[in-house]
């Protein structure tokens, strides 16, 4: 039963983990999920302590995302940051949230202050304590952003026209292509 294992989770003494964890809390079910995830996978087995950041869209807003700022330069300070998903704005999320701007997804902020670069390979875990009776395979997580498509730059345009990118070479001259 769920409160005899809970109650053998319990006998096991937690694992203190020496320096503190950067907490990056997201958007929408992500948040629930994540404390879900804290509640009863994290906490029960680790004694630890939490420097925490509020990366949802409202408090990014809120802050003129610099939030977001403080939370790479406190993964810097402590070497390990845990990160929810989060909503890059679009102009209808804008619109939805009430938002000042388009902000810049929170990822690409963080992954170029700490001059980083997305994670290719999920994380594999053996040793969690399974829930499903029987299961026996690791559990992964990881989410994969792709061709890091959130460094792109918005652009709404006031009417009709052509849009062109130029290349300027070192050398002098340009190349230009109608997209």
């Amino acid at each position: 039963s769920e409160a005899l294992s809970i109650q053998a989770h319990m006998a096991f003494e937690k694992v203190k983990v020496e320096n503190p964890v950067v907490e990056l809390d997201g958007d929408e079910m992500a948040r629930i999920i994540w404390q879900l995830v804290k509640e009863k996978l994290i906490f029960p087995f680790l004694d630890m302590d939490i420097d925490y950041y509020d990366l949802s869209i409202t408090y990014r807003d809120e802050t003129d995302d610099q939030v977001t700022l403080d939370a790479a330069d406190a993964i810097q300070r402590h070497h390990l940051g845990i990160k929810c998903a989060t909503i890059t704005p679009d102009q209808e999320r804008v619109l939805e949230f009430n938002l000042q701007g388009m902000w810049k997804g929170p990822n690409t902020t963080i992954r170029h202050k700490l001059d980083g670069t997305m994670f290719h390979a999920p994380i594999i875990i053996e040793n969690i304590p399974r829930y499903v009776p029987g299961w026996q395979k690791p559990i992964i997580v990881g989410r994969h952003a792709y061709a890091d498509q959130y460094t792109a730059s918005q652009l709404v345009a006031s009417g009709p026209g052509t849009f062109k990118i130029v290349f300027e070479p070192e050398e002098g001259g340009s190349m230009q292509e109608v997209v």
